[in-house]
Parts: C-alpha cells; sequence; structure tokens
C-alpha cells in the first residue's frame, strides 16, 4: 500500500474522516489541510486503517476530538474584553467587506 492510499481503512474510517474535514473546511481551513488533520485524527483515535488478525483490535479513544472542543476558546478567554471586541468588530469590518467583493465579481 502506498501513502495516502485509504484502501485499509473502514467505511467508519474513511466517513469520520469526511465529517471531520467538513469541520475544519466550515471554519476556513484549506482543502489540503483539511484533509491532512482530518486523517491524523482518525489514525490517532483508531490507530491507523483496520488489520487482519484475531485480537488486533482495540477499542477507539476519542482523546483528540475531546481535546479540540476543550481547548477551542481558551486563547480567547485569556485575553481581556477591549482586545476581543477588538478583535470582532476587525472580523466583522472584514467579513462586510468580503461579502461585498463577493458580490462585485462576474
Amino acid at each position: 500500500m502506498s501513502r495516502g492510499d485509504k484502501s485499509a481503512y473502514t467505511d467508519k474510517q474513511k466517513r469520520k474522516a469526511e465529517h471531520i474535514e467538513e469541520g475544519y473546511e466550515d471554519r476556513g481551513v484549506s482543502g489540503d489541510e483539511a484533509e491532512r488533520r482530518a486523517w491524523a485524527t482518525v489514525n490517532k483515535e483508531s490507530g491507523g486503517g483496520k488489520k487482519s488478525g484475531s485480537g488486533r483490535g482495540h477499542a477507539e479513544t476519542h482523546e483528540a476530538s475531546k481535546k479540540g472542543g476543550r481547548i477551542g476558546g481558551r486563547a480567547s478567554a485569556d485575553r481581556p474584553a477591549s482586545e476581543r471586541s477588538a478583535s470582532a468588530k476587525k472580523a466583522a469590518a472584514t467579513r462586510k467587506r468580503h461579502e461585498r467583493n463577493a458580490h462585485s465579481q462576474p
């Protein structure tokens, strides 16, 4: 099996990677990076692709998924309210500008 070949993964692992990848893309991560992160998460949780042989299975850990949710807002929460507010205003202005630019494209 060459690197990058996903034939050794179960259907469940493939579905999980697809779902994780969509989540990253929704948050603005590029397609290639989202795919890389998704498969890294699947590998960490399930130990990689399916392996044949009796007794080779083991329980999945969901450590990576839980960790992502746990650390998601920590950096923001540590900043003062004035700094968070300034970031929010800047983000809103950027979204507004992008929306304007998207509508003006042919």
